[in-house]
């Protein structure tokens, strides 16, 4: 199957094709991020020194910690872990937050939100001031969701169990996040990946249909950040396509230092995988008065 995925992205990215396949069949640098509700960046520094391990950072984001010479069971045995004063999570996962750029009082919902890592990240960007609403239809999820809610201390988001597509259309928002569900092609390590052209194909339609009902959603000059953790041009470019179809008009995406880039439409980003960094695509949109 990882034979099946690799030929399709030759296909899409010769020129850089060779990069892809290293990023994907490798093993990735643990990364993370400080939680401020309940640490300081500086804090978990001298936390992870007094167990020896080494921090690096990253110039697009104060709160993101690389740690080179660890694996993820290491850090989850130490305090820090335990108290939710850190969430594991990859770089590129952490850019859709960013790129969303919640603020105080502003009434946000995250479509498809287990198991709460770009959740926790909205809260703590906006100083836990921002109205979050978190959808997860999927039992199991949602009780990781829950969990990772409270753990980080995110007491006033608003968890819903429910298919974020199904949710009334006289609800609005000022911003959505819809990291939709995907191929995870971006994702891969060491080659591991179970992927078809069937589920590739149930990916599109899911992701068409929240893209749909986000736009619906979306206030008037509200921001939607669309992304996924694929770099397949039928889950990223062609999703902007869809999205241009229904009115929406895209929004340049910030600049990210740093970040490993593929080709993308103008505006977009699309982060090609590493030793550090997951394959990811984002892209934004807002609706016209």
């Amino acid at each position: 199957m990882i034979d099946e995925l690799l030929a399709r992205l030759q296909a899409a990215y010769p020129h850089d094709f060779a990069r892809i396949r290293e990023g994907l069949t490798g093993k990735r640098t643990v990364s993370l991020r400080v939680n401020p509700l309940k640490t300081t960046v500086d804090d978990v520094r001298a936390a992870f020194a007094q167990h020896g391990i080494r921090c690096e950072t990253r110039s697009f984001y104060a709160d993101a910690l690389v740690l080179p010479d660890v694996r993820e069971d290491a850090v989850k045995a130490l305090p820090v872990y335990e108290k939710g004063e850190i969430y594991l999570q990859n770089l590129s996962s952490m850019l859709p937050p960013l790129a969303l750029a919640p603020a105080a009082g502003e009434n946000i919902l995250d479509m498809t939100a287990a198991p709460g890592g770009k959740t926790t990240q909205l809260y703590a960007l906006s100083q836990g001031k921002a109205l979050i609403t978190a959808c997860e239809r999927d039992t199991g999820r949602y009780e990781r969701l829950r969990y990772n809610l409270a753990k980080q201390g995110a007491t006033r988001v608003n968890a819903l169990k429910t298919d974020a597509a199904a949710l009334d259309d006289f609800l609005s928002f000022d911003k959505i996040l819809l990291d939709a569900p995907c191929t995870g092609s971006g994702t891969v390590e060491n080659g591991n990946i179970r992927f078809s052209q069937a589920y590739l194909e149930k990916c599109v339609r899911m992701q068409r249909r929240l893209l749909q009902k986000a736009f619906t959603m979306l206030k008037r000059n509200g921001l939607l950040v669309y992304s996924t953790c694929s770099v397949l041009p039928e889950e990223d470019e062609e999703a902007v396509r869809f999205a241009q179809q229904l009115g929406a008009v895209p929004v340049p995406v910030p600049s990210f230092a740093d970040v490993p880039r593929l080709p993308s439409p103008d505006g977009t980003l699309c982060v090609c995988p590493d030793g550090t960094y997951e394959g990811f695509f984002l892209a934004a949109f807002t609706k016209r008065p």
